[in-house]
């Protein structure tokens, strides 16, 4: 079975396609400064658009990990950009964990499995 890679460097990709499956590498937001609440929005948005490029979107998303620096601090308010982003009737199997992530003010971060339509 052949693999379709999108958005590749040498260390890894933004997408992996394979079958009908669709992987999307840990997504974070662009402006780190922001707060877990403006960091969650544009990691959602990052995945949209990734989807969309990988020809689907979040009513095919299979699972999500979620990755918060302080989970006791930021659930509250990641759940709160999550729950207006979810689609009604397609949430998917989610994990959400503490993490100490790559950089200190990265405060989320999220890897997607989705399958195309």
């Amino acid at each position: 079975m052949s693999v379709q890679r999108l958005h590749v460097t040498s260390r890894y990709c933004e997408v992996a396609i394979s079958g009908n499956l669709v992987h999307l590498a840990g997504q974070l937001a662009d402006d780190t400064s922001a707060d877990v609440t403006g960091q969650t929005q544009q990691t959602l948005d990052n995945i949209d658009r990734l989807l969309a490029e990988a020809g689907t979107d979040k009513t095919h998303i299979l699972s999500v990990m979620i990755f918060l620096k302080d989970i006791e601090k930021d659930y509250a308010a990641m759940n709160a950009v999550w729950d207006a982003w979810i689609s009604e009737g397609h949430p998917p199997a989610r994990t959400c964990v503490e993490s100490k992530l790559y950089a200190p003010d990265v405060l989320v971060e999220m890897t997607v499995v989705a399958v195309l339509p």
